[in-house]
């Protein structure tokens, strides 16, 4: 089985200049019920379908399959999807042995910068640089197929 460990975390300062790689990301909601989300995605020239299990007790952790299909199989599946479409810039900034994703939202979620690292193990150290803020881990509202349902800018 497929384990997804990660910590994600607000972003308070400039991490721009020190990205590798950009990839503009679209992406929507078959089905978001914690147990199960199934999401599509094109992700810069190609397409995925992901899903999710439900997440540790910490929210660090979790089941995930992907798969790369199509990208107009990923346009045709968008349009049953649930209301409400992630749109988002994804940078790839490496910090010591971690590379963070740094992800801009737009839309409805404009303002919202979230930075994830995927970890071997919960308790894995990192290095956490300086334009790095508060820990969101665990919470759901960061959740992006949460941020579809209740958009940032309407909290």
């Amino acid at each position: 089985m497929a384990q997804e460990i990660e910590r994600k975390y607000l972003v308070k300062g400039d991490f721009k200049s020190l990205a590798t790689k950009s990839t503009r990301i679209t992406q929507g909601y078959l089905s978001s019920i914690p147990e199960r989300t199934v999401r599509v995605r094109v992700k810069g020239d190609k397409g995925f379908i992901t899903i999710k299990g439900i997440g540790s007790q910490s929210g660090a952790s979790r089941y995930e399959w992907e798969k790369e299909i199509p990208v107009e199989e990923v346009h045709e599946l968008l349009k049953i999807c649930e209301p409400g479409v992630i749109d988002k810039t994804r940078y790839l900034v490496p910090v010591g042995k971690h590379t963070f994703e740094v992800d801009e939202f737009y839309g409805e979620n404009e303002g919202l910068t979230l930075a994830e690292v995927e970890l071997s193990s919960e308790g894995e150290s990192i290095e956490i640089p300086a334009w790095i803020g508060k820990e969101v881990t665990g919470d759901v509202r960061y959740y992006n197929s949460m941020l579809m349902k209740k958009p940032y800018k309407s909290w």
